[in-house]
């Protein structure tokens, strides 16, 4: 499923009669909070009564205040809600007076150069995706979010990003500190920037396109395969240190797993990330390392497993330009494999996957969008074998391009997206990369996406 797309913010601001003006209370929680800089669902929008474009440049894009929104654990809100307090006078009830559920609906258009083998050309979703939100303030320092999905691929609904969280604060050293624990399900859906793979770019994209055949288990491999704690804090604004780990925990597969179950983690896998924001100007800089390791079993849950350690480094940065702004973000995940349970060619491989995107925004209505993306990696003949359309006519795990798009936000909860995808190399090669006479270029991909949150 489209996981990547899941927390956004849309609704406008809905003001309540004596409520403190919407400018003034963002000032008074980024002076209560920190002031670093995820997503929101309009159900968060209705709790805060805040526009979309407080928290994102481009949803789900985030700004200061929407970075602090969610490493505070979702809590802050307006006025409208029921309390209740015990004989003590101590509050033990905080209830949102507004829906906590939200919606989601995507429909779109996919075309690829040549037709892909034996299909038809010019494929439309109606729905691309379709989704349920809930989430928000549950007490006064534990929130969270869960989406849930229909996916017209398979023609069923799953559980898609879930991230429940307790955020606080202290002092350590003398500097301010916000502390929190995060329990999700998709390793990075917990961060706070844009650069790791769960809520980095593209926000959009195909599902009925060509896929290249090699990817990291850090960038998505993992998403709603797993749970995991992790426990984070952000100290004086500057650094950013989170650590945790993660458990096999996939959907749909009778428990407990057994001989059936396939790519199931041996253990449980640790997960770190440290990060560096810092603010000169008006300008705002955050630069990190992230990372996993684990041990796969490739099928059952006992025997020979394969290990996987993935390194990553990211960069994020905003340029306020008036009404306009321009953001980048950038990200390079090192993985080593080790294949003890055979099955490959090789005992050890690599892979190495680059992305980087620069995108211009006009106002909040208007975002332009170029985005190159490279992969590489150990060339494997049993892990990458020829195949019609899918494999690599050289065992190559080898793919790279760009992204080109532009996106139309005449309402803030409206999209229209038109995204352009260029492949020079595909699974290995230029032309014939999979042995059935299919070039690289035959993937490039037009997808228009109609994105409406309600």
């Amino acid at each position: 499923m489209l996981v990547v797309y899941a927390v956004l913010s849309t609704v406008m601001a809905l003001n309540t009669r004596g409520s403190v003006p919407g400018a003034a209370r963002v000032r008074n929680y980024e002076a209560a909070y920190t002031i670093s800089s995820h997503g929101m669902t309009p159900s968060f929008a209705r709790q805060t009564g805040l526009a979309c474009n407080v928290c994102h440049t481009h949803y789900p894009e985030l700004t200061a205040t929407g970075r602090a929104f969610k490493l505070n654990g979702y809590v802050f809100r307006r006025a409208d809600s029921l309390q209740g307090r015990n004989p003590e006078g101590q509050q033990n009830m905080l209830l949102n007076l507004v829906t906590p559920l939200s919606f989601m609906f995507q429909t779109s258009y996919t075309a690829t150069k040549k037709a892909q083998p034996g299909t038809q050309n010019g494929v439309v979703f109606f729905p691309d995706q379709l989704s349920l939100f809930t989430g928000g303030e549950i007490t006064p320092h534990v929130g969270g979010f869960l989406q849930v999905t229909f996916d017209p691929q398979s023609g069923s609904i799953g559980i898609d990003n879930a991230d429940v969280r307790y955020g606080n604060h202290t002092t350590v050293f003398g500097g301010h500190t916000t502390y929190g624990l995060s329990l999700n399900n998709n390793p990075t859906v917990q961060d706070i920037w844009n650069s790791t793979p769960a809520w980095g770019f593209p926000y959009g994209s195909s599902s009925a396109a060509p896929a290249p055949a090699a990817a990291t288990q850090i960038d998505g491999t993992l998403a709603q395969q797993v749970a995991g704690l992790t426990a984070y804090s952000l100290w004086r604004d500057h650094v950013y240190l989170e650590a945790g780990a993660y458990r096999s925990a996939p959907v749909g597969i009778t428990r407990p797993l057994d001989s059936t179950a396939a790519g199931v983690l041996s253990g449980v896998a640790p997960y770190w990330r440290v990060a560096f924001p810092t603010t000169f100007g008006s300008q705002y800089l955050s630069v990190g390392t992230y990372g996993m390791s684990m041990k796969l079993f490739p099928s059952g849950v006992s025997g020979p497993s394969n290990k996987f350690t993935d390194v990553a480094f990211d960069v994020s940065y905003l340029l306020p330009l008036g009404a306009n702004s321009f953001t980048t973000d950038a990200t390079w995940i090192h993985e080593t494999q080790h294949w003890d349970a055979g099955g490959t060619a090789n005992a050890r491989n690599t892979l190495n996957t680059l992305r980087f995107d620069a995108m211009y925004h006009v106002g909040h209505q208007y975002a332009f969008t170029v985005a190159p993306f490279l992969t590489t990696g150990t060339t494997d003949t049993l892990l990458y074998a020829p195949a019609q359309l899918t494999g690599s006519r050289l065992g190559s795990p080898n793919f790279s391009g760009v992204i080109g798009e532009v996106d139309v936000m005449p309402w803030q909860n409206l999209r229209m997206q038109f995204q352009y995808t260029y492949y020079g190399k595909f699974n290995g090669s230029r032309t014939n990369y999979d042995g059935s006479g299919r070039n690289a270029s035959d993937n490039n991909t037009v997808y228009v996406l109609f994105w409406l949150l309600f």
